[in-house]
């Protein structure tokens, strides 16, 4: 079955351009445009797509309003199948940290190269988050400035195992699980395990939620 996506930007040759290229692929079909944040809510209801790529800056409605209606507003039935990739450049990062709070998938910056975004758009329709680890660890600690201060309590990681709380710690500082299997000695089959089990214990829908997490708790810090 093709990916249905649903492009979103106010530039309507960015948006066509990404549209196009898109479309171009065999297992992608691009179901809809949008020029505001506004539009994208009504179309996502409307269409269900699989991945939404949404500009951050939009008139109307933003991207980060336009995503949290999306990911909350939706039927029930569909909120499991929606995932919202974020288009971003480095001026806009408190934008995507937000985001990734309000359950974005990841994020892309828009002057990617062209397989990089159809790359991304598979990556998020698998129901994987985009958290590259060449720029991960920069902006997630960028990202996390604006709040570095805790606004959750530490005890909602207390269902967490140790070994599992590692695995949490390193996730939180972005590193990849073959990254983490070599930093705790351990298997990378191992690490899928752990982090799977993280991610159902804390009920998060992946391990972009599990970064943001590990900074709203405290478990990770800026820097760290």
């Amino acid at each position: 079955m093709s990916i249905r996506v649903l492009v979103v930007d106010d530039q309507a040759m960015v948006r066509e351009g990404f549209a196009a290229l898109l479309g171009a692929q065999d297992d992608i079909e691009v179901v809809g445009q949008a020029e505001n944040g506004a539009r994208a809510v009504e179309m996502a209801r409307d269409h269900r797509p699989d991945v939404v790529l949404m500009d951050v800056r939009m008139p109307v409605m933003d991207g980060l309003e336009a995503a949290r209606q999306i990911l909350s507003g939706v039927p029930e039935d569909a909120q499991s199948t929606i995932h919202v990739l974020m288009l971003t450049t480095f001026d806009v990062d408190d934008y995507v940290y937000d985001a990734l709070r309000l359950g974005a998938s990841g994020f892309l910056l828009k002057d990617a190269l062209a397989e990089d975004l159809v790359a991304a758009v598979r990556i998020v329709a698998s129901g994987e988050a985009l958290l590259a680890p060449s720029v991960t660890k920069r902006l997630i600690e960028q990202f996390a400035v604006a709040g570095a201060k805790p606004v959750l309590s530490k005890e909602r990681l207390d269902g967490l195992t140790d070994r599992e709380l590692e695995v949490m710690t390193l996730l939180g500082r972005g590193f990849s699980n073959q990254e983490i299997a070599a930093e705790l000695f351990i298997a990378q089959q191992t690490v899928k395990t752990h982090v799977s089990k993280i991610l159902a214990k804390l009920e998060l829908r992946d391990r972009v939620q599990a970064v943001v997490l590990a900074y709203d708790t405290g478990l990770v810090q800026p820097g760290s």
